[in-house]
């Protein structure tokens, strides 16, 4: 099988740098699509836009130019079952088509930001597997062995951006379909936090779970995206508007990353085991601390999902279909979804009270970890083995997947390397939810520092591009603050910033432009950080950087006494924080003790 595959990268950054160039064009890249396209040996793909339509799109981009187009001239495939207005929405399923008027909203930000919609992928109908088998379209292939499951439901998806036939594609992930493909293609396969990108226009398949994905080539990709991506819709109910995202656990020198306990990863098959510790190797070379956890509840919470009553939100999602056109829907989804039918309103109850203790007991971890790493998948299957025993290989699949959103957190699956069989290894980095921004920057980090074979991009073998990191889709509602006495640590007021949960950023000095006083006055003793003066010599004074919530700021300002206050303190290098200023007022009876370098050796010294 010799899929054809566009002759250049596709990464939205490379991209972007042929047409500032003028290397090329975005109807360059749609006939070079339209080319690659023309064939689908793997099941990739549903319906194709015609190319008379895709080159008329690109030519109007063209003449509109790129100014305020973050995504312009992008391609992008979109799984089928969310709304493109004027193509059928199949859900894998001839027989449930309809042509939508409008573009689901997810897909609208995304035009509306530039990106050009090449057509529809194929899915496990109703979004109902973790394989890609299950399509009347036929089993969707696995970009490095055809032999092998995709991966879905998002199949299609993740083997168009693999191929290199797209530059990143929407999916949907309620128990892992964005990110076991991206995991089997070797993508970078984002699952944001619950109702951060709209589901209105997507065919449900577990209503209050569901949420759009992100297929990319690159992390840095994958944060363009979302970027566009997540504009908060009031007119879907699951909605919610981003919100900062807090400490940045991601560009962090020394992130916590729980993994289960050994006894905990059994499920993992001949070669994972040596690829999940080779991960974790990996990790620590990247600075990471790693920290076992009990990942019990967090398995149990996984069970739930298709164990408990939650399958009966799959059978809601289609109910009035199925129920008339059973016939029409493929076999081992009819008999999962109608499995739906037969639980009663107390189990739910009885279930959801279950998951409450369960979301107490795991919030806890996040004490210990700023986030988890996992093996995406414990093995992949062959379409031979998923056929024979669709629902046994399905389950083992979403055996670290399934827990994510029910427990409402945010996961990023990364490329790790490759199995000595040739086949694509991931893993998964999962936090709270509204941690997408510092999950995709520890994901960056993460892939940047692939070695080899494992620093590509899907399957095109084409080199991860060296490019400056994308901008932060989400701004994180930190504040960093530099302190130079009675807060610095071991000193009598550094309690008023351990108790807003202030991090320590850096120990380190002012530019050599200050001078340090100690003010007169009772009571906590306390210096007066103050600029020298025109034609005054100044000197490097010891602060520390401390990074707080912005609210945490606020209280800590305000309990601030005169005649100190809160201006700007330029530091070594370079870079300038809020820090302590004090009014001139202030230096009456003050004595200079700049000479000592800083306060605590001005105090060693009393």
């Amino acid at each position: 099988m010799n899929p054809r595959t566009v002759p250049f990268a596709l990464d939205i950054a490379s991209l972007h740098a042929a047409y500032r160039s003028g290397v090329r064009t975005p109807l360059d890249v749609v006939d070079a699509i339209i080319a690659a396209t023309d064939q689908d040996p793997h099941h990739a793909w549903i319906h194709r836009i015609e190319a008379g339509t895709l080159r008329a799109q690109a030519s109007a981009l063209m003449q509109r130019g790129d100014a305020g187009l973050p995504l312009y001239g992008i391609p992008f495939a979109i799984k089928d079952n969310i709304d493109l207005a004027g193509v059928p929405t199949t859900a894998a399923c001839p027989d449930f088509a309809y042509v939508p008027q409008q573009s689901a909203h997810v897909v609208q930000c995304l035009l509306d930001a530039g990106a050009i919609a090449i057509g529809k992928t194929n899915l496990d109908q109703f979004a109902t597997g973790l394989n890609g088998t299950r399509s009347p379209y036929g089993a969707c292939r696995n970009a490095f062995d055809a032999s092998r499951v995709s991966g879905g439901s998002s199949s299609g998806s993740a083997v168009a951006v693999a191929l290199g036939q797209v530059s990143f594609a929407l999916g949907t992930d309620t128990a892992g379909s964005g990110r076991v493909p991206a995991a089997f293609n070797h993508l970078v396969g984002l699952k944001p936090s619950c109702g951060l990108l709209s589901t209105r226009g997507v065919v449900p398949a577990c209503r209050s779970l569901d949420t759009p994905s992100i297929f990319a080539l690159t992390a840095d990709d994958a944060m363009r995206v979302f970027a566009a991506a997540a504009q908060y819709d009031a007119a879907d109910p699951y909605a919610r508007a981003v919100r900062p995202h807090g400490f940045d656990f991601g560009q962090a020198d020394k992130p916590r990353l729980g993994i289960p306990a050994r006894g905990q990863l059994q499920w993992l098959q001949a070669g994972y085991g040596q690829a999940f510790d080779d991960a974790c190797a990996h990790a620590v070379a990247l600075g990471a601390e790693l920290v076992e956890i009990d990942f019990t509840p967090f398995l149990e919470a996984a069970r739930l999902l298709y164990e408990g009553p939650w399958v009966a939100e799959r059978y809601q999602a289609i109910r009035a279909f199925i129920d008339t056109n059973p016939a029409a829907v493929f076999p081992v989804t009819r008999q999962i979804t109608l499995g739906g039918a037969t639980p009663l309103a107390a189990d739910a109850f009885a279930a959801m009270y279950r998951l409450r203790a369960l979301q107490r007991t795991c919030a806890a971890t996040w004490q210990q970890a700023d986030a988890l790493l996992l093996p995406t998948t414990p093995c992949h299957p062959g379409i031979d083995a998923m056929l024979a025993q669709p629902v046994v290989r399905n389950s083992e699949l979403g055996r670290y997947t399934n827990f994510m959103n029910l427990l409402d957190c945010a996961g990023v699956a990364v490329p790790a390397g490759f199995l000595p069989d040739g086949l694509s290894f991931g893993v998964t980095l999962a936090a709270p939810a509204h941690a997408d921004v510092p999950l995709l920057h520890l994901a960056r980090r993460w892939q940047q520092a692939l070695q080899g074979r494992a620093a590509t991009l899907g399957a095109t073998g084409r080199p991860l591009p060296a490019g400056e990191a994308a901008p932060p889709a989400v701004r994180s509602g930190q504040v960093r603050v530099a302190v130079c006495g009675a807060h610095l640590q071991g000193q009598p007021l550094h309690h008023q910033l351990a108790e807003r949960a202030a991090r320590l950023v850096a120990a380190t000095h002012t530019a050599p432009m200050y001078r340090l006083y100690a003010l007169a006055g009772s009571g906590v003793q306390r210096p007066g950080l103050v600029r020298a003066a025109p034609g005054e010599a100044g000197t490097a004074i010891e602060v520390e950087v401390w990074e707080l919530d912005e609210s945490a700021f606020g209280s800590f300002v305000a309990g601030i006494p005169a005649p100190l206050g809160i201006g700007r303190t330029l530091l070594a290098d370079g870079s300038e924080v809020c820090g302590f200023i004090c009014e001139p007022a202030g230096l009456v009876g003050a004595h200079d003790i700049s000479g000592f370098g800083g306060w605590r050796a001005w105090r060693a010294a009393q």
